[in-house]
This record gives structure tokens, sequence and C-alpha cells, in this order.
């Protein structure tokens, strides 16, 4: 194992998956120097400012025969290429009765936290878990999102990585060989007895540094990554609530219409699951307000460990 960064762990994903595959091509506004400097500008494209253009040039790849990937940067941007993603790319397939594949990776960043005000601080992965024919995958950790990126450039579907800006630096362990995570298997990134804390994204982290705070008075918490939205892993968050008998929920984007809110629903319609809940689920999640660019506002705005905390108490104490 080696310890790299969250964003170099994409970087290098990316890379030897352009080793692997001589069909992929890269597509985003800027520049990308590591990745033209070997493999040169016909693979590794500059586009205009058009995100529309090139989500839909690399549906016509995909059709084509290669792969692609769109790199929108921040996810605001993605709303003027929707018609692409929702209306083509995750519907083209089953138009052509299955009859071929479109294959592509689209890249958002995304998240409050960087006091960017409200355009640049959504996390609208919700929207696009009602959209059939996506996958969406959602790493919280260097190994996630090498894992993670790697499956996506050999599926055969449309898969949106939502990467989270604060992520970027940080540091993990990152196996030295080649590997790939699959879709559609959550990850306990800690083990517990009391009550079980589904936590997306960034909010991992956040979540585990609670646990190990409540940990001192005697409330163990399981943690559960889902890593992929669609296809979530149903199963894994199920059993872990019917050991525990609790749930929290974690989730960045606004409450109404939420990840956050699927994921109650899993629990809540499952009689073998509910039946063993010993409180309501709690979710945690940002206000359904644009993000405030001031600093307290924002904070206020946003899920935290005290919040977590008080809803994991909450729960045990119901």
């Amino acid at each position: 194992m080696k310890e790299i960064a969250y964003a170099r762990a994409a970087a290098e994903a990316i890379q030897e998956e352009f080793r692997r595959n001589n069909k992929l091509v890269y597509l985003a506004t800027d520049i990308q120097p590591e990745l033209r400097g070997e493999f040169g500008e016909d693979r590794v494209r500059v586009t205009p400012i058009s995100e529309s253009a090139f989500v839909g040039t690399a549906i016509g790849l995909a059709g084509s025969g290669y792969r692609s990937i769109a790199d929108l940067r921040m996810a605001t941007f993605g709303f003027v290429a929707m018609d692409q993603m929702v209306n083509q790319a995750a519907k083209i397939t089953y138009m052509f009765g299955g009859q071929t594949h479109f294959p592509m990776l689209i890249r958002m960043s995304f998240g409050a936290g960087m006091h960017w005000a409200a355009q640049h601080s959504i996390s609208p992965y919700a929207m696009y878990m009602n959209v059939p024919g996506l996958k969406i995958i959602l790493p919280s950790t260097p190994y996630d999102i090498k894992g993670l990126l790697k499956a996506a450039l050999r599926d055969n579907n449309p898969v949106i990585s939502f990467e989270h800006s604060l992520l970027a630096p940080v540091i993990g362990d990152v196996p030295e060989e080649d590997y790939i995570l699959p879709f559609g298997r959550a990850d306990i990134k800690r083990e517990g007895t009391d009550v079980t804390v589904v936590a997306l994204s960034r909010m991992v982290h956040e979540s585990l540094a609670v646990a190990e705070e409540v940990a001192k008075e005697g409330i163990s918490v399981e943690v559960v990554d889902p890593r992929t939205l669609v296809p979530l892993d149903r199963e894994t968050i199920r059993n872990s609530v019917a050991k525990t008998g609790r749930l929290v929920v974690v989730d960045e984007a606004c409450q109404t219409c939420s990840a956050a809110s699927e994921i109650v629903s899993l629990i809540v319609e499952d009689d073998r699951v509910f039946n063993r809940l010993k409180a309501p689920p709690k979710r945690v999640c940002g206000l359904d307000i644009p993000i405030p660019y001031s600093p307290p506002m924002e904070r206020y705005a946003l899920p935290s460990r005290e919040k977590i905390g008080a809803a994991i108490r909450q729960v045990i104490n119901s």
C-alpha cells in the first residue's frame, strides 16, 4: 500500500486506464498537462466553454466505439448540459433497444465549505438519482475514488462521479497493484452495535470523528459509506440497521427529496428492519436554502459534528 491524496488517486486511475485502453478520450475546458504530455492532444482535448457541446461529443464518441471522460469541473456547470445527460445519455441505450452501449464518465466536483456562495456550493446528486439510466458514484477516500473511477471507465453505461472539493487533499492508503471496486457495494468504515450512521462523501469523515467522540460516552457507532448511490447497496444498509436498531443519515445536500430520504425509506418500508427499530430514523442534512457566502452562515446551513452528535444521542435516548 502507498499513501496518496484523493486528487492524486483520481489522476492515477485515469492515467492507468488511458494506458490500458487507447480508445479513451478526455474532454475538459482546461488543460490536463500530465495527461496531455503522455497521451497527446488527440486524446486529451481542451474544449470550448460549452458543457452541452462536449457532453454531447462524449455521447457521440460512445456511440462510435470510444469511451470518454467529460470533466465538467463544478457541478454547477452540469445544469447547462442537463438535456445531454438526462434526456440523451441516460435514455439512449434503452431507446436503441439495448443493441449498443454508450459508455462515458462525467466528473463533477460539488459541495460547500469553501465559501464559494450559492451557485458553486451545491450537492445535486439526488436530482440525478431520479433519472433511470445513470450510474452515480460518490467516493469519500483515495482508495474508493481510484477503484470506483477505474470501474466506471470499464462500465458500459454513463456514470457520473461526484467528488467533494474539500476531499482533494485527504490522504489515504491505496494499493500498488491494479484494482477496481464494483458498484453497489457499500463499505462499513467503522463497526458498531448501538446506532448505524449512513454518511455520504465528506460526511463520512465527519461522522467517523463523531463516532470517536461518542465512544467515550459508551455509544458504539457503525459508520456505513454507500460509495455508490446508483446502484445503492440496500442490503448492507438494512442489515446494519437491523443489527443496531437505530439509524442516522448524514447528507450535506438539502433535506427535501434527498438521498438521505431515499435511504430512510429503505428502512421504514422493510418490515423485517422496521420492526427492529428502537427509535425513529433521523436525517442530518443541509438546510433547504441556497448556501450563503458568509462563512458563519454557511456553517449554520450545513451538517456539523455537533449536529451529528446530537442526532446520535437523540436516537440513543429515545
